[in-house]
């Protein structure tokens, strides 16, 4: 082929591969746009086959969502934590007193077996009830410092297993993957996603792990925590029980909101907060895992 047909050719080969290019950045520029209008932090851009100057652009945009995706979440819990301590004041003040007096008339002779009885225990219960509504609430911001530490998660997760043995558990997580984490504490939020999944009537529960600081899904590439300290792990923790609704899921982390009659909707909350104390994060992941109904997300740091 002539040298003047070759040229000509080439050009065209890279103004087509150069168009291609720009239109596949305008899609992932859109795609993160309209992430960040519905609030979704959690988007994460593919870095595959980019040059390394774009690439690095790309994985900065991705860590900024993760930091953007921290600090709403924990402004919220210190929404919430401001509003708890002027709440539980408030209502501590004004409940005391009646579940005391009424207390006092139930054990009054002229009380005891006479018509207003009924409504003067009434009156005990209820406000006993709120006292106690508002004890769960000053949990939110009661809460002490974690002692983090070295936590190894198989080991962990394997000792919650055994604490539920009605249910079936796939945990993929590689051995020797530790986390720095509060233990008690990680304990804990593991223990109330569980305990949610099966009053839900989950008969399934399943762990995977994935290395948060390249992106992967599942346990692809993930190796164990050695040369990550610092990256975040990504836990999904998901169960077969009762789907959420579409409805209830903004206000899944709200305190005292809940689905359940006996429910007092300080779980998800709480833990979420203890989460952010340690570091982490605490989400309902946008897709469940195969098989699951409901997902959730923890990051925690590798130690």
């Amino acid at each position: 082929m002539p040298i003047l047909l070759i040229i000509p050719l080439l050009l065209l080969i890279i103004v087509l591969l150069w168009v291609r290019h720009q239109r596949v950045l305008r899609q992932r520029a859109w795609l993160m746009r309209e992430a960040i209008r519905n609030r979704d932090f959690s988007f994460r851009l593919p870095t595959k086959g980019l040059p390394s100057g774009e690439r690095a652009m790309q994985e900065t945009l991705n860590e900024l969502g993760n930091t953007i995706r921290e600090q709403v979440n924990q402004n919220e819990v210190d929404t919430w934590e401001r509003l708890t301590r002027v709440l539980t004041h408030e209502i501590m003040n004004a409940t005391a007193p009646i579940t005391s007096i009424s207390q006092s008339l139930l054990n009054h002779p002229a009380v005891k077996g006479s018509e207003i009885e009924d409504g003067v225990k009434a009156i005990y219960d209820t406000s006993r009830h709120l006292s106690e509504f508002v004890a769960n609430y000053r949990k939110m911001s009661e809460l002490e410092q974690p002692m983090l530490s070295t936590v190894e998660l198989p080991a962990l997760l394997d000792d919650i297993s055994r604490t539920y043995p009605q249910l079936s558990w796939q945990i993929n997580v590689p051995k020797n993957t530790n986390v720095r984490a509060d233990a008690g504490m990680l304990r804990q939020v593991l223990m109330n996603l569980v305990k949610n999944a099966a009053e839900a009537g989950a008969q399934k529960i399943i762990i995977e792990a994935s290395n948060g600081s390249k992106g992967l899904k599942g346990l692809k590439g993930l190796k164990g925590s050695k040369g990550l300290k610092g990256f975040p792990l990504e836990l999904f923790v998901g169960n077969d029980g009762a789907p959420i609704p579409a409805e209830n899921r903004p206000t899944l982390f709200v305190p005292f909101f809940s689905t359940k009659r006996s429910g007092s909707g300080i779980g998800l909350p709480l833990s979420r907060r203890m989460m952010l104390q340690q570091g982490g994060l605490l989400e309902l992941a946008d897709r469940p895992l195969l098989g699951c109904h409901v997902t959730f997300l923890l990051n925690i740091p590798y130690n």
